[in-house]
């Protein structure tokens, strides 16, 4: 058995040096992206949705082309475990999700699934193990269609300096960048260096 290019074994030692850890979200992650990928026409150009960020995003930058990085994998956070492959210029694509009546033949599988005990609780091998075994058995596709605005690349276009902090970011956010319009997600603190005492300060100079 192999997820993408790779044996079961390679994609674990693969997803550990990656993810962190052998999560069951990207194991099953992976057989649903080979399951999409064997289910598009031959040689088609593809991008990807997920639309979750847990794990399964992984999954797809490690078993095709498609990154957040070079912007052709992009996540919708919706909360179901489900992702998409679609033709980059039409938009015809292939939507694989966890099937949670094919679950029922799964018990071990459904109570991680849907959360039904602590996963303190559960055996993590026989997870590991059920999921395996699984393969793709937990899994349906749906052919469909993806809306126009995820079609193609979208740049930031024109960019400008900041009035208020002084960087670069795209115009399109408007009259200052979003940060300084209330979206930063850090506080600025003088005593950050003294409560790090460990953090090291680097000086870089042109030789």
């Amino acid at each position: 058995m192999n997820i993408g290019p790779y044996s079961v074994e390679d994609y674990m030692h693969l997803v550990k040096s990656f993810h962190g850890n052998i999560a069951p979200g990207i194991i099953i992650g992976g057989f649903m992206v080979d399951l999409a990928v064997k289910s598009l026409p031959e040689g088609i150009l593809f991008d990807a949705v997920c639309e979750t960020s847990a794990c399964l995003p992984d999954a797809v930058q490690l078993l095709t082309p498609c990154t957040i990085g070079n912007g052709c994998l992009k996540v919708v956070e919706f909360g179901r475990y489900a992702l998409c492959l679609y033709d980059k210029y039409q938009g015809h694509g292939i939507r694989v999700l966890v099937d949670t009546e094919k679950l029922e033949q799964w018990p071990e599988i459904k109570t991680w699934f849907l959360k039904l005990k602590p996963i303190k609780e559960q055996d993590s091998k026989i997870l590991r193990d059920g999921i395996i075994n699984a393969g793709l058995d937990i899994l349906s596709i749906q052919y469909v269609k993806v809306k126009n605005m995820l079609i193609g690349k979208t740049g930031n276009g024109a960019i400008a300096l900041c009035p208020e902090c002084n960087e670069a970011y795209p115009i399109k956010d408007g009259h200052v960048c979003l940060s300084c319009q209330g979206n930063n997600p850090y506080y600025r603190d003088s005593q950050a260096q003294n409560d790090m005492p460990s953090l090291n300060i680097f000086t870089i100079v042109k030789s």
